[in-house]
């Protein structure tokens, strides 16, 4: 036997609330815990140099920096 309950005007059954209840339930867990996006490698902010010379030793600093984690990591 069901037990019916007036909601917004109409009548809805108990089993009806009953799935509507362990959906969202269901859902939301499995929104939550998805993860999120891949994260972006490899972005930098933008260099300011006063000079070309100076830029270029920057991003050979940042190479080689880099190179040496990568080596470490492994």
């Amino acid at each position: 036997m069901v037990a019916y309950y007036q909601i917004a005007g109409k009548q809805v059954g108990s089993h009806v609330l009953a799935m509507g209840v362990m959906g969202t339930l269901f859902g939301g867990i499995f929104l939550s815990t998805r993860g999120g996006g891949q994260k972006k490698q490899g972005t930098t902010p933008p260099i300011q140099a006063s000079s070309s010379d100076e830029e270029k030793f920057i991003q050979d600093f940042l190479k080689q920096v880099n190179g040496e984690e990568k080596k470490a990591d492994h």
